[in-house]
């Protein structure tokens, strides 16, 4: 499956200033070192083993992931986070480690206990509500996420309220979100009860084992992978790239499903991530002013852990175990067509991608001569995604469980993300059924975007 009316772009472009009522918030990097496991028995495991990367792992993009949580006072000390984080990493050693390529040009990780990197700041500043939206200063709550060998970082930043703000970033060949949340979880766990982890991770990603014979009844060369293209020109932008949250309470979002859903044919109504994905399809496709005959589609994660049934594959896996679903259509049809139209389309896309489509990925990408002269889809590193959407949802991970003892985080975010088209969809933080959709388009877009993002047409 192609789409040939692909619009690329790149960019060089800074992200934007303030406005007048973004205050700048100076943070002071105290402290930087790296933090290796505190293993609780006198037996240390072997510094020398490689556990070359999944297909999962390594058609995912290859980039550390940023995001912030945000904790009221009173909060445990410094070194208390650090012991806890320490004796985490004792069972998450591939945080601790770093990526290599093997003898036979495979990517691995090498479980040296290298350390993860941990920076301790400070801010003569209230927090206040600064956090709450979103801004290019995220980028200065946590470790910088280029030119660096570390797989996970971490930075505590205290204000003068007595506020903490915890920034993490961790390299996507690791682990998905999911997998991820687990580890972060269990650190709060750790600080808060001084008891160890559980449940443990499931360390081994050889578990994806290739069908005898392969069967292959999906393609795969132009969806998880492309051919290689060499080095793509860079372009100036004429705009710049802005990000914002868009709040959805628990209210309007039965609204749209009930529209959305009006005169589904299936047994249930469409689920809150295909309703809302679809009404933002539609949103962001109207303020693109695109032409009706250029076809419009949307990149959604879907996890195999929920779809993979021989066998199934645990939640507690450490790894990445992720595939996309492609809905797609023509400008007109999306925008004259009702909501139900985009909600059907993006529920039979995802649907889809399911079991067979999980296995006969795992074959053909185990297979050389289907191989040979691909490179992975997500690493072509646009900047502009239009026509296009990409869409990760985080409904089902639990970031807000991640509580040292004191109190859970009142506020969690995704880091300022300068990808036009790119949107998180994650649970909202009044905890009673709202969403937060952080959004990135052009500042041009971006107002009458969120001028008509509570008319249901």
């Amino acid at each position: 499956m192609e789409w040939p009316n692909r619009l690329v772009y790149s960019t060089s472009s800074s992200p934007p200033s303030p406005g007048p009522r973004q205050q700048k918030m100076k943070i002071n990097r105290n402290s930087s070192r790296l933090l290796k496991p505190s293993y609780q028995t006198p037996i240390q495991p072997p510094t020398n083993v490689l556990m070359p990367l999944s297909p999962f792992d390594t058609v995912t993009n290859q980039t550390h992931i940023g995001i912030l949580y945000a904790y009221r006072p009173p909060n445990p000390s410094n070194e208390a986070i650090e012991q806890g984080l320490r004796r985490v990493l004792a069972e998450y050693r591939e945080f601790a480690g770093r990526l290599i390529f093997n003898d036979n040009g495979h990517q691995c990780i090498l479980l040296n206990d290298k350390g993860m990197r941990f920076i301790e700041a400070t801010s003569d500043s209230p927090l206040g509500s600064s956090i709450d939206k979103p801004s290019p200063y995220y980028l200065d709550l946590h470790p910088d996420i280029t030119g660096i060998e570390e797989l996970a970082q971490v930075q505590l930043t205290r204000f003068a309220c007595g506020s903490m703000v915890v920034g993490i970033t961790t390299h996507h060949a690791v682990s998905d979100g999911l997998a991820a949340s687990y580890f972060f979880v269990a650190w709060g766990q750790t600080v808060r009860d001084g008891l160890p982890v559980q449940p443990l991770p499931l360390h081994d990603r050889s578990i994806f084992i290739p069908r005898n014979p392969p069967f292959c009844q999906f393609e795969h060369s132009n969806i998880e992978y492309m051919a290689h293209q060499g080095k793509a020109k860079h372009q100036e932008l004429q705009h710049t790239i802005v990000m914002e949250r868009a709040h959805f309470p628990s209210a309007f979002l039965e609204k749209l499903k009930s529209k959305a859903s009006g005169d589904n044919p299936c047994d249930k109504p469409y689920t809150t991530f295909e309703c809302l994905t679809a009404h933002l399809w539609r949103k962001i496709t109207r303020v693109r002013n695109l032409e009706g005959e250029l076809t419009t589609k949307i990149r959604i994660a879907v996890n195999g852990r929920f779809r993979m049934r021989k066998p199934t594959v645990p939640m507690r896996y450490l790894g990445n175990v992720v595939l996309w679903a492609w809905p797609h259509s023509k400008v007109k049809d999306l925008l004259c067509k009702p909501v139900v139209h985009a909600a059907r389309l993006i529920h039979d896309a995802v649907a889809r991608v399911d079991d067979d489509y999980f296995r006969s990925f795992i074959d053909f990408s185990n297979l050389k001569e289907k191989m040979e002269g691909l490179v992975p889809r997500a690493c072509g590193g646009d900047v502009v995604l239009s026509p296009d959407l990409k869409v990760s949802s985080w409904m089902r991970i639990p970031f807000y469980e991640m509580d040292f003892g004191t109190n859970p985080p009142h506020l969690f975010v995704t880091s300022y993300v300068r990808v036009e088209g790119f949107l998180h969809i994650v649970p909202s933080f009044t905890g009673i059924g709202d969403v937060d959709v952080f959004v990135s388009l052009f500042d041009k877009d971006m107002g009458s975007f969120i001028d008509g993002l509570y008319y249901l047409d």
